[in-house]
């Protein structure tokens, strides 16, 4: 029994490196017959054609002025002039102080300035005549120059007792009450003008060739879903920040609704001019990592999988900025099968099969 057990080892020991070279000449075979069947694919000719992309930022509306209003000095409130919400026009009185002090102080004043004038117009005529000295018509003016500044003066105090717009806008809500004493750190209101919001809004470094003032934004909110606000690009700012590699732009938007208010969050929306560029199906594109390939078809029905740089992406289709040239064919359906070396067969080459290729064998 061992002697027969030895003899079946030895002899398949024998065959079986012959086993194994067939199958892997069969393997091989079946390799090399799928290896050089043309993988069915669509391409397409890279051509120039007119492209017109859309850069997109978040930005937040500010007022075309805003100013917290607060008071000079530290009074009691003696009467308030608004309500929360109203819209006033620049100059109008908002509030008043007590200044009964002031005042009594200003009527003093009054009186010594003209009392100082009437000694000084005197003293000028007697000094005409030669009566008395210059010296002393010189002292008078300086004594009825000071009391006209301490007229103005006390003028000054008095209408720092009243505040009033420093523009036209909406106020915010009100935050004092007659009677209340106020300092100069108490908040009266907020005033904002709103008859235009300017949105500030960050553009990446590359894209500052593309800039230029006057250009047409769009702009949505979400408080009001589908509906485009139209602007321009009014600033550039003269610098870039260094951190993001960004420069912030500032869009200006008319709001004669005054449906815009400020700090509002903004999508904003800017058109660049229309051009000439290498626009390519993003099907085509095959990502792999932060890399970007395509697969171009060369002269012997191979493809290569040259990396490419794109830039902007609008409704499926992407530009090209690097790695091809007009007039190159490369696969736009069909990427997935393909490896670098693989061979191609454009679909629409082949007879046409029943509906779904017809268009093709049309073109």
């Amino acid at each position: 029994m061992l002697i027969r057990s030895g003899a079946r080892i030895a002899l398949l020991a024998m065959f079986l490196p012959l086993l194994a070279s067939c199958g892997k000449d069969k393997a091989a075979t079946r390799t090399d017959e799928g290896s050089s069947k043309p993988v069915p694919v669509t391409t397409q000719v890279v051509q120039p054609s007119a492209w017109s992309d859309t850069l997109q930022a978040i930005g937040t509306a500010k007022a075309r002025e805003s100013v917290t209003l607060t008071s000079k000095v530290s009074e009691a409130v003696q009467a308030v002039h608004f309500e929360s919400g109203d819209e006033v026009r620049a100059g109008t009185p908002l509030i008043t102080l007590r200044g009964d002090s002031q005042q009594a102080a200003l009527v003093a004043a009054q009186a010594t300035y003209l009392e100082a004038d009437r000694l000084y117009k005197r003293q000028n005529e007697l000094a005409d005549q030669q009566l008395i000295a210059r010296s002393s018509l010189d002292t008078q003016r300086s004594v009825r120059d000071a009391a006209l500044a301490r007229v103005q003066q006390m003028r000054s105090d008095i209408g720092d007792r009243s505040v009033r717009a420093p523009f036209a806008g909406v106020l915010g809500i009100r935050q004092v009450s007659p009677g209340a004493l106020i300092t100069p750190t108490t908040v009266i209101a907020t005033l904002d003008d709103i008859s235009r919001i300017y949105v500030d809004f960050p553009v990446p470094e590359a894209q500052l060739a593309n800039l230029a003032k006057g250009q047409a934004l769009r702009a949505r909110s979400n408080s009001y879903p589908g509906r485009d606000f139209e602007g321009v690009v009014s600033t550039i700012d003269a610098r870039i920040d260094a951190t993001t590699r960004a420069v912030t732009v500032r869009g200006d938007f008319p709001n004669p609704d005054r449906v815009l208010r400020p700090g509002m969050l903004m999508e904003v929306r800017l058109s660049r001019p229309e051009r000439q560029a290498l626009v390519v199906p993003e099907i085509a594109l095959v990502q792999v990592g932060p890399d970007t390939f395509v697969y171009r078809v060369k002269a012997d029905g191979s493809v290569e999988r040259p990396k490419v740089e794109v830039g902007a992406r609008v409704a499926g289709k992407a530009e090209v900025t690097d790695g091809i040239k007009a007039g190159d064919r490369i696969v736009v359906d069909g990427t997935s099968k393909l490896q670098a070396g693989s061979k191609v067969i454009d679909g629409a080459a082949q007879p046409p099969a029943p509906a779904a290729n017809a268009p093709a064998a049309q073109g």
